[in-house]
């Protein structure tokens, strides 16, 4: 038998997992434990697509390889999806984390003009050149962690020109780095400093303006808003949210993270694709996602990162039938690189299992920002982003953390990753 000649082939996996089966619906409650794993595993990638997986004797029968990758000892499994970060801005609030130490909240530094306004003073004041550079580095530190497909949203502008300047920045991030970037909009991030007390004034500003030329330009794939008290009211994010529709920009959202306002059901009634944090939501507002199948972006390292000595409350979440997916929320307060440190704090602080970790990480983050069909899991049709791991079992993730585990990473069918540092000149 004449065996088919392909770019690539991983062989000899002492575990492949593959989350077969969850393109089309995300995995809710026990079927996010199934991991589709399997033993001594392998897969045959041919033109960045995956052709074929299974056993490796059954991969070596039937390919040939210009490129073989030996796994043997190791864990190999899809790229980590990063359904939540806000990727582009300049500076740093680590002046903040002291005041966070001793005791200042969220709000309060927000309402002396830290936090986002911090941080949205100087991203104002960086060029879109210098917004790709940094970001750059970011997105290395990413890569070289497992994340191959990462949501970017904007937010520290909250300007149409700053706004905008991010946006194209993310265009541009996406188009020369190996990473996936996925746009959303945000200037419903917080109210500006110039907007202080006219808080109705920027949300038309937001929906009348900001939006329409937003999707004119087609930068952005999704609308968020921070539905917060403190930050934009039920009224003020059910607005922006419709005007995004209305505009094409799916509907997510910042719902529930410091008080129960009602986020959740928010989401529910617009139809979000996802919400967000969700450490106050209500079991009615969690019933209504399981209901719609909206996924619930938990998000345990800004938790962490908050010193709120809370969590969401993943079991009953998946319990309850809710879709959930888990995300870093990488921003100047949350300054976190690795979906497997997330994996490690879903695990101790949402007391969720590896493997429902692993497929919150991978194939319900894809479905949080529409690239299911595409990424999140492998098989034969989907993007061969893959991982392979330093690790015997999937068990390690979450088990084993603080250092980086990622030993190779192939995004697109090609090598990107070796042991643990980027290739600058890759080559399939």
């Amino acid at each position: 038998m004449t065996r088919r000649k392909v770019d690539l082939l991983v062989l000899n996996a002492e575990e492949l997992v593959t989350l077969k089966g969850g393109s089309k619906k995300p995995f809710t409650g026990k079927q996010m434990t199934n991991l589709e794993a399997i033993r001594h595993g392998g897969l045959a990638v041919d033109h960045g697509k995956i052709v074929a997986i299974g056993k490796t004797q059954k991969i070596r029968s039937r390919f040939e390889g210009k490129q073989v990758i030996d796994a043997s000892g190791k864990l190999v499994m899809p790229g980590f999806v990063d359904p939540h970060t806000h990727l582009v801005f300049a500076g740093s609030r680590d002046k903040e984390f002291e005041l966070r130490i001793k005791g200042a909240s969220y709000l309060e530094i927000l309402k002396k003009g830290g936090g986002i306004l911090q941080t949205v003073r100087e991203t104002r004041k960086a060029s879109l050149g210098q917004l790709v550079e940094t970001c750059e580095k970011t997105l290395d530190t990413m890569l070289t962690h497992g994340t191959t497909t990462v949501e970017a949203k904007s937010g520290y502008g909250l300007c149409l020109k700053g706004e905008m300047k991010i946006l194209e920045a993310i265009k541009r991030l996406n188009r020369q780095h190996p990473v996936s970037v996925v746009p959303t909009f945000m200037g419903a991030h917080a109210v500006p400093q110039e907007y202080e007390g006219r808080a109705e004034d920027y949300v038309e500003l937001v929906s009348d303006e900001m939006i329409p030329k937003i999707a004119e330009k087609k930068l952005a794939k999704f609308c968020d808003v921070f539905c917060e008290k403190g930050v934009f009211n039920l009224e003020q994010s059910r607005k922006i949210l419709q005007s995004g529709k209305k505009h094409g920009l799916a509907p997510k959202i910042h719902a529930d993270e410091l008080s129960r306002l009602g986020g959740t059901e928010l989401a529910a009634e617009v139809g979000a694709i996802s919400v967000e944090h969700m450490i106050f939501s209500s079991e009615d507002g969690l019933k209504a996602l399981a209901k719609h199948g909206i996924i619930a972006v938990l998000l345990p390292a800004a938790s962490f990162s908050l010193m709120m000595n809370r969590y969401a409350e993943a079991r009953k979440m998946i319990d309850l039938g809710v879709p959930v997916a888990l995300g870093t929320d990488y921003n100047p307060s949350c300054w976190v690189e690795s979906m497997q440190i997330v994996i490690a704090f879903a695990c101790r602080e949402l007391k969720m299992s590896p493997a429902e970790a692993i497929t919150a990480a991978t194939i319900n983050a894809a479905h949080a920002i529409g690239r299911a069909g595409e990424v999140g899991s492998l098989e034969a049709g989907k993007r061969a982003d893959v991982l392979i791991v330093n690790a015997p079992n999937h068990n390690f993730l979450g088990y084993r953390f603080g250092i980086n585990m990622v030993d190779k990473v192939i995004k697109n069918g090609v090598l990107v990753v070796e042991q643990g540092k980027m290739l600058r000149n890759p080559t399939n």
